[in-house]
């Protein structure tokens, strides 16, 4: 037994849940998209938005390792860690490291923008979005267009973060995905475990995301 590690918590249950559920969303959200059951795909897109509008409430209010403030590293950081990534080193990272900080913004970003500009998409021939009349057609069509291009982005930005977290299992030697399902990770003793953020915070922020979702796809 490694006396000098130990196993500590990294990510809270609603950080995890998250991380696997716009997994299962953004299948869901193609599959529907191919088969053309809009109904059900813009269900799962108003799901994906309030995931996402939740992750950025938790990023403000949640855990340790879940805050912004805690993880988002400097531009100068992220550059020096990628400049080091091919270099196998001991794990000492509790949370997202500098680049893996980055990355986060972006993918976040884009789902965040693609199920919003989903509200606005005007198709004739699959689907309108629910805020599609508040805007003239012009601005639709090029929201539309938007919404195309968001998703390859998106796919990209996923293809990206696939390659960096294999890196990171297979040359590094670091896990990566496993505390993402359990939620702990064997560290150095000489590190902290992150504070973890409670289950009714988390409940009372995904309610009022639920709420804020519905109120912009229905009644705006």
């Amino acid at each position: 037994m490694d006396l000098t590690r130990r196993r500590i918590p990294v990510w809270d249950l609603p950080t995890r849940l998250f991380h696997w559920l716009i997994v299962v969303l953004l299948v869901g959200t193609y599959v529907t998209w191919r088969l053309n059951w809009m109904s059900w795909h813009a269900w799962l897109g108003d799901a994906a938005l309030t995931a996402v509008v939740f992750r950025i409430l938790w990023g403000i209010f949640g855990s340790d390792t879940a805050r912004f403030v805690r993880f988002v590293a400097s531009p100068r950081a992220a550059a020096h860690q990628l400049a080091h990534a091919l270099r196998r080193e001991p794990d000492r990272q509790v949370g997202h490291n500098a680049a893996g900080s980055w990355m986060v913004l972006l993918l976040l970003v884009l789902l965040l923008a693609e199920p919003l500009t989903g509200l606005f998409v005007n198709n004739d021939v699959a689907n309108e979005g629910p805020l599609s009349e508040l805007a003239p057609a012009s601005i639709d069509n090029a929201i539309t267009a938007l919404h195309a291009y968001l998703w390859d982005a998106l796919l990209a930005a996923i293809a990206l973060h696939l390659i960096a977290v294999a890196v990171y299992v297979w040359v590094k030697r670091h896990d990566l995905v496993g505390p993402m399902i359990s939620g702990y990770k064997v560290l150095p003793q000489d590190l902290s475990a992150p504070r973890m953020a409670g289950a009714a915070r988390a409940a009372l922020l995904l309610a009022g995301s639920a709420l804020a979702v519905a109120a912009l796809a229905t009644f705006l």
